[in-house]
């Protein structure tokens, strides 16, 4: 699989990694004009752009892009270590490091009527949607349980997934980029779910309801065994007060929530 190929598909699936691109060279160097890297935030590499000392700080480097979001132009001299030089080889390396950043991910746990509604707003706020459900495509004659797939047009999510939260986990890298919003239909799914996705790097964990069933929610968890200094990273009940009662107003209330923790 080409680099570039690597680049779009890790970017596509929400994942953010920096490219490190060889542009000039000079005398003797390890990699010619036009090698490439690239790094993700945990500083795993693939491809290289010449090994050894210069390579780590290229790594370095572009674990730091990836946190600041800016680029950088990296030039080497591979000369004499005992002044600092990465290297030995003899000649002069100029290395352009540039981040690339996915869109963010909403992961909606809940897909009934205020799950659909998070994700069509999410979708339009520009946000990687996934939705995930415990329950079957089979159709149920109670409205107030209505099950995943009975919508269809704009706002969909990226990915719609059926199943429980260790089918949403497999292979799935969570970082600060994601928020997490729980909009389930009672305290028992909330209870399973919420000791995996605490131990992720998610930046947001947000779980509706009465603060009367958080309460009970965090009791109980508590009660497993769960850190209560993991569960004070969840943010219940969700939202942000807006008197909301429909389905589209507990999402704006919800996604304004997320985007004002995003941007603090």
């Amino acid at each position: 699989m080409s680099m570039l190929r690597r680049l779009s598909e890790a970017v596509e699936g929400g994942v953010a990694v920096a490219s490190a691109t060889v542009v000039d060279t000079s005398r003797s160097v390890p990699r010619r004009a036009g090698a490439k890297m690239l790094v993700f935030r945990d500083g795993s590499i693939s491809g290289t752009v010449g090994g050894g000392e210069m390579e780590a700080r290229v790594v370095s480097e572009a674990v730091a892009a990836l946190a600041d979001g800016r680029c950088r132009l990296l030039s080497y001299r591979l000369v004499d270590p005992g002044r600092g030089d990465p290297g030995v080889c003899g000649g002069d390396v100029q290395i352009f490091v540039e981040p690339h950043m996915p869109n963010p991910t909403v992961i909606v746990m809940g897909y009934g009527h205020v799950g659909r509604a998070v994700a069509q707003l999410a979708d339009w706020l520009g946000f990687r949607v996934v939705a995930t459900d415990d329950r079957s495509m089979a159709t149920s004659d109670s409205p107030d349980s209505e099950v995943p797939g009975s919508d269809s047009g704009d706002g969909v999510p990226d990915e719609l997934i059926i199943g429980t939260v260790d089918d949403l986990l497999a292979g799935r890298r969570i970082d600060e980029d994601v928020s997490v919003v729980l909009v389930t239909r009672n305290v028992d799914v909330d209870a399973a779910a919420l000791p995996a996705l605490l131990a992720t790097d998610a930046g947001y964990v947000g779980v509706m309801g009465s603060e009367r069933r958080w309460a009970t929610t965090r009791a109980r968890l508590e009660a497993e065994g769960v850190d209560p200094t993991a569960l004070d990273r969840v943010h219940a009940p969700i939202g942000i007060e807006v008197g909301a009662e429909t389905p589209e107003e507990i999402a704006l209330s919800i996604l304004a929530e997320v985007v004002a923790h995003r941007r603090t």
